[in-house]
């Protein structure tokens, strides 16, 4: 394996481990280069599918068990909370109120802080343990930073997070304190506080948001796994919420790799949905433009997807063309109805993740999306990541209603 630019007409390499963030050559991101040898897409499956009996940490965890297209580490070295693993919830209410007969959830707020972020952070750190790295780092909205802090904590290295000011669920803040890691707040948006950070990188930090193509290769596995429960059977769609856009990216990756080693016959159509007032890809996707234009000052109730400048843009967009899927903004009233629905039937997530139902109950509206289609939307944190924002909407109906 090695890392790779993600331009193909650059297409430089650098050793794997080599500590770099983006291509020497061009700028652009990097990512691991997958190569396995002799892959025999049957017996690895069953591989897997027996690994779920086994005790060695690297087999209970989501992300480790899939280890044949991820980095090789000494099984001493990786840094595991026994994440992924996480249930496919079949929607009852929710998908009569998106309009679909077949529509589940893949509930990534089931990991071990409460999101999906442990899942790219359990491949970062043991890569930054490899390198002996003594601080991480990273800029968030709140879950990456208590990701962050919890697999700093079990690594044994200091834990930094760089915080919009004011901006952060006290939950996720209150996670990140717990964990033991150190908080520095910075004024303005998240993409103020990644730039902060990224001016410090030439210091001795290890970096640790969703560029890391470390990071982009343990959340691809949510793929992998996603596959194994479906029994490597396809849906139409996977609807995905975007903010940085390093999940839709990764996910991008993973059925790159399932269809190049014969694991899928096709590949699901990748939608993204973004939030209105933080929707610099889906006004890009809606224009027909070729670049991205940042919005300067972001403004969503969903303050996971609240990012002006996602870095990921051109490995997510990729994908979604890759797979004929769609790009699509959700208003915040949108967010919060769906995101109502989810609770009502019983299964419950941060703002953020409510996205998706959102844009399948608009997708539908339009008849964009046929309603016996199979679909796979992603709730990416779990209900109790913002439990102001639940107080906030039951305190307004209360009014409301009085």
């Amino acid at each position: 394996m090695q890392l790779r630019c993600f331009d193909p007409n650059c297409a430089t390499t650098l050793d794997l481990h080599a500590p770099a963030l983006e291509c020497p050559k061009c700028g652009e991101l990097l990512e691991v280069e997958v190569a396995p040898n002799d892959v025999d897409a049957a017996s690895l499956k069953a591989l897997w599918t027996a690994r779920r009996t086994s005790r060695d940490p690297r087999d209970i965890s989501g992300v480790w068990r899939y280890r044949e297209f991820l980095p090789a580490y000494p099984a001493e070295e990786i840094v595991t909370l026994g994440e992924g693993n996480t249930p496919l919830v079949r929607g009852l209410r929710t998908a009569e109120y998106a309009g679909l007969r077949d529509l589940q959830f893949k509930h990534l707020g089931w990991n071990p802080t409460g999101c999906f972020k442990d899942l790219g952070m359990t491949a970062g750190m043991t890569e930054a343990k490899h390198v002996g790295a003594r601080i991480v780092a990273c800029a968030s909205t709140g879950n990456t930073a208590a990701s962050l802090a919890a697999y700093a904590a079990r690594a044994g290295v200091a834990g930094r997070v760089y915080l919009p000011q004011g901006q952060v669920s006290l939950n996720k803040l209150a996670q990140a304190l717990d964990f033991g890691a150190e908080v520095v707040e910075v004024e303005g948006s998240f993409d103020d506080a990644l730039n902060t950070l990224l001016a410090k990188t030439n210091e001795g930090i290890y970096f640790l948001n969703s560029i890391n193509p470390f990071r982009i290769e343990g959340q691809k596995t949510t793929m992998f796994e996603l596959m194994d429960q479906l029994n490597w059977q396809a849906p139409d769609y996977l609807v995905v919420p975007g903010g940085n856009l390093g999940n839709s990216a990764a996910f991008a990756k993973a059925f790159d790799e399932l269809l190049r080693y014969g694991f899928l016959t096709r590949a699901p159509r990748i939608v993204v949905v973004q939030a209105a007032g933080a929707n610099p890809f889906a006004q890009m996707w809606q224009s027909g433009a070729a670049t991205l234009t940042p919005v300067a000052e972001p403004e969503t109730i969903a303050t996971a997807i609240r990012i002006g400048n996602p870095r990921s843009w051109k490995k997510s967009l990729k994908g979604v063309k890759a797979t004929g899927g769609q790009i699509l903004d959700v208003t915040d009233e949108e967010i919060a109805e769906a995101k109502a629905v989810i609770g009502r039937d019983g299964i419950g997530c941060e703002p953020a993740s409510a996205a998706t139902l959102a844009g399948l109950h608009k997708l539908r509206a339009s008849g964009a999306i046929d309603r016996d289609a199979s679909v796979v939307a992603i709730l990416t944190g779990h209900v109790l990541k913002d439990t102001n924002f639940i107080i906030r909407t039951h305190q307004k109906e209360s009014n409301a209603h009085s």
